[in-house]
């Protein structure tokens, strides 16, 4: 993920989202970091496990190296950097890139000797920095350790394409991952857009997808997943970088399954002006005298045969197993499928391995995006954790903290700025080192310097070196978002001995670099500004405190489909307990409608009743269906939750939820004359039938995909697809003779579910037509008898069809009532009444009020493997407030002037997280719930709002500042 530049669908800066997870893991007191190691050997069983691992040498000491980098500079051995991918060539003494966790430098001692190194240049340059660091003579160790549980997450490669569409022949022909370097400001070309052969700006770019994947013959069989959506977030960020650049993806099917995936690739193409070709371009060829690429292709919607030229071409090859998959697999004692990925036992069981007490996550097993390995990573914590809760806790260590230190509000502030370069991303447009001598003019700054990257795991040192050198009582970071990395510099700052609450952000990224990419000047004086505006506020900083709030070991979930089934039985596992509630009179929700389960083929009723069977007969778990949730009060750790059941009412005291209230069918009235002719019917009807057996011999059988789907409102129903090639092999089981037809606008599976795909093309006589959006089937009755006039697009003409039935693949949207549910919770909802989550990749289980948690199609559409790992992960999410037993709450929360307030209930009635209540005609704020967003103190007539942190004073000070003011002290 360090080597991507940006995330789809939101185009979040993909290091800034990863940088401050690798060093949480770096300072967590319960997490020990084995870099550089490999797992030798592997004994013992579940809760006793002895593991030794080869800590290979660095020829550097991690404990000496402070990353100063002159050993870099001095070395003379030049190789390819893997990194980079060949783009660039490192040294052989080298850090992968800035960010790296641990930050130290690591000698390639077999480059070193193969190229002429040797000279022992680096060893001078080090001990003239005083650190001693690189040592020749560094010998692998043994560790050998003891653990409960094993968790795999070892990750994927891409396989090279070599002699493919001239890749390895022709310069100017990349592979994905080599594009994202380019376009990331910190890669080797400072996110510059240029063609290999010459460096002159390309300004023609063409991706070319399933490059040999979705191949039997000569490539990998699967879909590799992510590939139709990182080439659309590439073009996007291509047309950003150069607007006048053209940009083409050759593609066979769009294959934008995911929440939001739709509605960003058409904002790809339609704001972006990204042209996608259906086609498999045949060969590739380049032009001697330019160097350009000419693609030679089908246009399959048009049946022509073209010759497209381009600067660029990009490939996109198929992702396979992680080197050493078949090695550790022969370790660990457990199987791998034919793919060479990790082989799960059984899809209702994810993550489960052969071997009890070994788990896997992530692209290990099988191709997936970032949010779908963020979910599985909290899944498989969870099932790590589950057999060894009762000794969960035993070995905590807690981080020692200095005394805070007291800070007099007549004490003069001393303010300390740290400027950062992020790489190129700011340094590239912002004149830092202009920035920081601008800085030391302003008052009260006693101290600013600049730095590569300040958020790195060893610059948090040398901010707490000058906070002692200088006696700093104010800090300011000027860097990227405050979103991801103000938690890290707070951090830093109590582990320093001042108040978290000490520091102030200037975000000279977002608002500077980023947004004036052409004008450095006007830029720079921004950011001046920006830091200016955050010394001011500065001055007036106060420490705050956080309150701690008791939680309780209670967890309520709602829903009883699959999902809120996992949730439960996964929490009470660990030893929580759970009440279930389910507003039907049993549980099941839409599994129980399901005939069998794609791509398993297995009986729905045969995964859900096992799963059933084992969440009643749980001792933790209270059921209460036929229940409705009527009313909630309180906050994390202190939930009441009023159910009503059977006109009785109950109240319920729990102190975490979990929303798994599925999804349904939308409304199919209207849709292709549903409800005009009685043989026009849904997936959900049809699955009935086959399930009880009642559906008759017919001649013809039309389904029609993505009905209400793929539109404005709703995105890819993402199960549908699947659904619809699996009721079509069903009823040629059944019915051999009967003509099945699937009109289509693509085929949308993911990962391994090509295969199913691929097995019912080779043995089922099911006929596929791809129509258009622009041209959707026409339905119509003529002599009693239905008729599907449809274009395909293969053959490029109309065709007609008189089938004795349609099936109609609906869109689905969240269960009905989640708008309601979502009122007493206060928490969002987003398109096609679906839960909004915090963040898609950072913070997809979570909301932003603390203590509710969602997973399953509550989310989004998903099938069933993926709807259990978001109920695992969700639970696991859960547990983890509830086995520490307190929360903190916000130190940046609203304060009421109690003399000032006159009881209106203004504030209240705007606060979106009911953090304020009217309690004898004055104001009271529920810390717990508070998000410090000021709606209250902005609506407050009486001024009697005020935000710790945003006060008024602090604010004016700011604006002062901003409009270059005197600043009054």
């Amino acid at each position: 993920m360090a080597q991507l530049d940006k995330t789809f669908p939101t185009n979040d800066c993909s290091i800034c989202i990863e940088a401050p997870k690798m060093v949480d893991v770096l300072r967590h007191p319960n997490i020990e970091l084995l870099a550089y190691s490999e797992v030798k050997e592997v004994e013992g069983a579940v809760g006793n496990f002895t593991v030794k691992i080869l800590k290979k040498p660095r020829f550097v000491r991690e404990d000496k190296c402070n990353a100063c980098g002159e050993c870099e500079k001095v070395c003379i051995v030049k190789v390819p950097s893997e990194f980079d991918m060949g783009i660039v060539q490192r040294k052989a003494i080298y850090r992968p890139f800035g960010q790296a966790v641990p930050n130290v430098f690591t000698l390639d001692m077999d480059s070193c000797k193969k190229f002429g190194g040797g000279c022992r240049d680096c060893i001078a340059a080090c001990e003239k920095e005083g650190a001693n660091a690189v040592d020749f003579w560094q010998k692998e160790e043994i560790l050998d350790i003891k653990v409960g549980s094993i968790v795999v997450a070892t990750g994927y490669n891409l396989l090279e394409p070599t002699g493919k569409y001239g890749y390895g022949k022709y310069k100017n022909v990349l592979l994905s991952l080599q594009y994202e370097r380019m376009l990331c400001a910190a890669g080797p070309t400072s996110g510059h857009i240029i063609r290999i052969s010459d460096e002159m700006p390309a300004k023609k770019v063409a991706w070319i997808q399933c490059v040999l994947s979705r191949n039997v013959k000569i490539g990998k069989e699967y879909c590799s997943k992510i590939c139709c959506m990182y080439a659309t977030k590439e073009a996007i960020l291509t047309k950003e970088h150069e607007p006048d650049a053209e940009t083409f993806i050759f593609y066979i099917d769009r294959r934008t399954y995911g929440k939001g995936y739709e509605e960003y690739r058409k904002r790809a193409e339609y704001k972006y002006d990204v042209k996608y070709v259906r086609s498999i371009p045949g060969e590739v060829s380049e032009d001697l005298e330019t160097g350009d690429l000419l693609i030679r292709y089908e246009n399959i919607e048009t049946n022509t045969i073209d010759t497209l030229r381009v600067d660029l071409l990009v490939l996109c090859p198929p992702i396979v197993p992680n080197d050493g998959h078949a090695k550790l697999a022969e370790i660990l004692g457990i199987e791998l499928d034919e793919d060479g990925f990790f082989k799960l036992i059984d899809p209702s069981r994810p993550f489960e391995t052969s071997v009890n007490g070994v788990y896997l996550c992530g692209t290990c097993q099988g191709p997936m995006d970032i949010s779908d390995s963020v979910v599985q990573a909290s899944a498989a914590a969870a099932k790590a954790v589950s057999p060894l809760t009762e000794v969960r806790g035993t070995e905590i260590k807690e981080l020692e903290l200095p005394p805070e230190i007291e800070i007099d509000s007549t004490e003069e502030p001393r303010i300390g700025v740290f400027v950062c370069h992020c790489g190129a991303n700011i340094g590239s447009v912002v004149n830092v080192p202009d920035v920081v001598e601008y800085t030391k003019t302003l008052p009260n700054v006693v101290h600013a310097e600049e730095g590569q990257f300040i958020c790195s795991a060893d610059y948090a040192d040398t901010i707490k070196d000058a906070i002692k050198d200088h006696n700093l009582n104010r800090i300011i970071a000027a860097s990227c978002t405050p979103r991801t990395h103000e938690y890290l510099f707070r951090n830093t700052l109590r582990e320093a001995g001042l108040n978290p609450f000490l520091f102030e952000f200037a975000n000279i990224r977002e608002q500077c670099s980023w947004v004036h990419t052409n004008e450095p000047e006007a830029a720079t004086q921004k950011a001046k500004d920006l830091v200016a505006m955050a010394v001011a506020k500065s001055r007036l900083l106060e420490p705050q405190k956080e309150s701690e709030l008791a939680v309780g070991k209670e967890c309520l979930v709602i829903g009883g489909g699959l999902c809120g089934v996992t949730a439960a039985l996964t929490a009470a596992n660990m030893g929580f307990k759970v009440y279930l509630v389910e507003k039907e009179n049993v549980l099941g929700g839409m599994l129980k409608k399901l005939h069998k389960l794609f791509p398993y083929d297995v009986h729905s009723e045969e995964l859900l009743g096992q799963w059933i069977s084992t969440v009643q007969n749980h001792e933790k778990i209270d059921i209460l269906t036929g229940s409705e949730i009527e009313d909630v009060e309180g906050y994390i750790g202190n939930y009441v939750v009023t159910i009503s059941q059977n006109e009785q009412r109950e109240k319920l005291n729990v102190s975490t939820i979990i929303i798994a209230t599925g999804h349904e069918e939308i409304d199919p009235q209207g849709f292709y004359g549903y409800g005009q002719y009685e043989n026009v019917i849904t997936q959900l009807q049809l699955e009935d039938m086959l399930k009880n057996e009642s559906l008759e011999r017919l001649n013809n059988i039309v389904m029609i995909n993505c009905v209400g789907s793929r539109n404005d409102i709703l995105g890819c129903c993402r199960i549908g697809c699947g659904t619809a090639i699996k009721n079509a092999k069903y009823i040629k089981d059944i019915y051999p003779d009967t003509n099945v037809y699937i009109l289509c606008q693509d085929i949308v599976l993911s990962g391994k579910d090509e295969k199913y795909y691929r097995t019912i093309l080779e043995n089922y006589d099911i006929g596929f037509v791809r129509y258009l959006k622009e041209r959707e089937p026409q339905i119509y009755g003529e002599h009693g008898e239905l008729v599907v006039r449809a274009y395909d697009t293969y053959l490029d003409d109309e065709i007609e069809l008189r089938p004795d039935l349609i099936v109609l693949t609906m869109a689905t949207e969240g269960s009905e009532g989640v708008e309601e549910l979502a009122k007493k919770l206060k928490i969002p909802v987003g398109g096609g009444k679906f839960f909004q989550e915090a963040h898609m990749k950072l913070r997809p289980l979570d909301f932003a009020t603390d203590g509710i948690y969602l997973c399953g199609c509550a989310q989004s559409p998903k099938g069933v493997t993926d709807t259990i790992a978001q109920a695992i992960g969700a639970a696991n999410k859960a547990s983890i407030p509830m086995s520490q037993g307190l929360v903190k709450s916000k130190g940046n929360v609203a304060i009421v002037d109690e003399e000032k307030c006159i009881g209106c209930g203004i504030c209240a009635s705007v606060c979106a997280y009911d953090a304020i209540r009217v309690e004898e005609n004055v104001a009271k704020v529920i810390e717990a719930k508070c998000k410090g967003c000021g709606c209250c103190g902005a609506s407050c007539i009486e001024r009697a709002v005020k935000m710790s942190g945003f006060t008024d004073d602090q604010l004016i000070l700011q604006a002062r500042a901003a409009l270059h003011a005197e600043v009054e002290k």
